[in-house]
């Protein structure tokens, strides 16, 4: 079957770019043959004639950003001029992808985050024509919802707010829902009674991850710490929702010059840096200086050699070299950084964040040192500590998570998911 995937940009560290590409691994697996229509690619996934690009898709683009801060930000805008630009660039959007879908001859579509959380208006609206016009077999990936993220997609435009509640998340009858947590599931079907099947965040627990290598023993060296340094690292962008100033906090309360933060992801979503300033303040009210290493620059996604011959370590050089990871995260939709860290066998310090971390992940009975509303208690310091320094407890810890996760996350759980999903979109359509 062809499967063709909406996708605003792919190729990059964010969750759904990154479970974008597991799903196109075991639908492959399965037989597929995989197109990709997107707004921006940060990497090249697959045969670029099976990859088409889309600039008006981009959530950079000029149209979506105007219609975003125009929409959201600026009471004092035009709500007819407003959604006259909405139906404009989505009536250049749709021809885009419905030209795609006939010149690719795509037999089922896969909307990836696009058709639930409206971070671009115009496509989100595209996406919608094109699945009631076409009638094709729809799975739409929800990875995050509006009424998730507080008053972020709350507009002070009525016909704004109108328009989002007809048009997120797409519910076609020729569309079924892969949501990737409990709460997602509970809520569609109490608010639309849409039912929807709960695909969790997964890694690929059969091949290597997080190993020591040759090339990443002289990560030390590279970030300027000493060989025997200890080291935490906080593998995720810097947007607010991280909880980075907890880990930072921590990284002040253990007391220890021998023990370093390395944050790997970068600010580009922090709007006006604001939330990264905030961080290096506190790091400066703290005194923390060297201790706290903000190491974008030395990390992507699978590292490379760089052609001034510097190195690039990838994720998984990353969490060869950590002691622990801090994930104090105040909401996630799933969490692809815990689940990381368990595969690469590493302990995981960790918030119970919203909604999903206790009842999809921690229920499950995954050992780590746990804090409650981001409060680092004396009981939580005293955990990490035990873990940092006994080394022993570290490797049992690290040994049960990964058996566990194995279990509860691995590409087999996914490859039942995707089964099961594209029956289910096949008999929506009436296929």
């Amino acid at each position: 079957m062809r499967i063709g995937i909406i996708i605003g940009r792919i190729g990059g560290v964010d969750g759904v770019a990154l479970e974008t590409e597991k799903w196109i691994e075991i639908l492959e697996k399965l037989g597929h043959e995989i197109y990709i229509i997107a707004g921006q690619f940060e990497e090249r996934m697959i045969n670029p004639e099976r990859e088409t690009l889309v600039p008006e898709m981009s959530f950079f683009s000029p149209e979506s950003f105007w219609g975003q801060k125009k929409a959201y930000f600026h009471p004092e805008a035009n709500e007819e001029e407003l959604l006259e630009h909405i139906n404009l660039y989505s009536k250049v959007i749709y021809k885009k992808i419905l030209n795609w879908v006939h010149e690719k001859k795509i037999d089922l579509i896969l909307s990836e985050n696009a058709s639930c959380l409206p971070s671009h208006l115009e496509m989100g609206l595209a996406i919608k024509k094109v699945v009631l016009n076409t009638g094709l077999p729809t799975i739409t990936h929800d990875h995050d919802f509006a009424w998730e993220r507080g008053d972020r997609y709350v507009s002070p435009h009525k016909s704004i707010n109108d328009f989002v509640a007809e048009t997120f998340p797409l519910r076609a009858p020729n569309s079924v829902h892969a949501v990737i947590n409990t709460y997602g599931y509970d809520f569609l079907k109490e608010k639309f009674n849409r039912e929807s099947v709960n695909v969790p965040n997964v890694m690929n627990f059969d091949e290597p991850f997080g190993l020591v290598t040759e090339k990443n023993n002289c990560l030390h060296r590279n970030l300027g710490y000493q060989c025997d340094d200890i080291l935490l690292f906080q593998i995720t962008r810097i947007v607010r929702r991280k909880g980075i100033e907890t880990a930072i906090e921590l990284i002040s309360k253990l007391d220890d010059p021998k023990i370093k933060l390395v944050i790997t992801g970068n600010w580009n979503d922090d709007a006006g840096s604001a939330y990264y300033m905030e961080l290096i303040d506190q790091i400066h009210k703290l005194k923390l200086g060297e201790r706290v290493s903000f190491s974008y620059h030395l990390f992507s996604n699978k590292g490379y050699i760089h052609e001034s011959n510097d190195l690039i370590y990838s994720l998984s050089d990353a969490y060869a070299q950590a002691r622990a990871c801090t994930y104090f995260s105040t909401y996630e939709g799933f969490g692809n950084a815990f689940v990381e860290a368990v595969l690469a066998r590493r302990p995981v310090f960790v918030n119970n964040y919203e909604p999903v971390y206790w009842p999809d992940i921690g229920s499950k009975g995954f050992k780590t040192a746990m804090i409650d509303d981001s409060k680092l208690t004396d009981a939580a310091i005293a955990d990490m500590k035990d873990i940092i320094y006994n080394e022993k407890l570290n490797r049992e810890i690290a040994e049960y998570n990964y058996e566990l996760g194995k279990k509860h996350f691995s590409y087999q759980v996914l490859e039942e998911k995707l089964v099961e999903l594209v029956e289910k979109a096949l008999k929506a359509a009436g296929k």
